[in-house]
């Protein structure tokens, strides 16, 4: 049975707090506290596994934090359920780099850059080499 506004699920959090708790990561990311981002998301995630905009902002809170085997996990489940995401393809690419695989980097680069021509991520893709 789908919750309705103000039931509480098996872990006894609302939809309410779900969305608290997303903004508040997003915000805590966005004040360079990667870590603190994470561990609200990780109850967001408990409760909503499927939903790939918490893994994605968990995935960059992992990458800031310098967690990169997390970080490349949360970028590989977003891009298994969103293969067309250019921005976790260039980000899982990042995290490649930031791990010695520059293998692996140039291919997340180039996928990133064949689905969206951004310059950083063009850039990034060294077509001519």
């Amino acid at each position: 049975m789908p919750e309705t506004s103000g039931s509480t699920g098996p872990t006894g959090r609302t939809p309410e707090t779900d969305v608290i708790d997303f903004r508040a990561a997003e915000q805590l990311l966005a004040a360079r506290d990667p870590r603190g981002a994470v561990k609200l998301l990780d109850g967001v995630i408990g409760t909503h596994p499927e939903n790939t905009a918490a893994r994605l902002l968990r995935a960059r809170a992992f990458f800031a934090a310098a967690q990169l085997r997390p970080a490349e996990l949360e970028f590989t489940i977003v891009l298994e359920r969103e293969p067309d995401n250019a921005f976790a393809h260039f980000a899982l690419a990042r995290t490649y780099e930031r791990r010695g695989c520059p293998d692996q980097a140039r291919r997340h680069f180039r996928l990133a850059a064949a689905l969206d021509p951004n310059p950083e991520y063009l850039q990034q893709a060294r077509f001519d080499s």
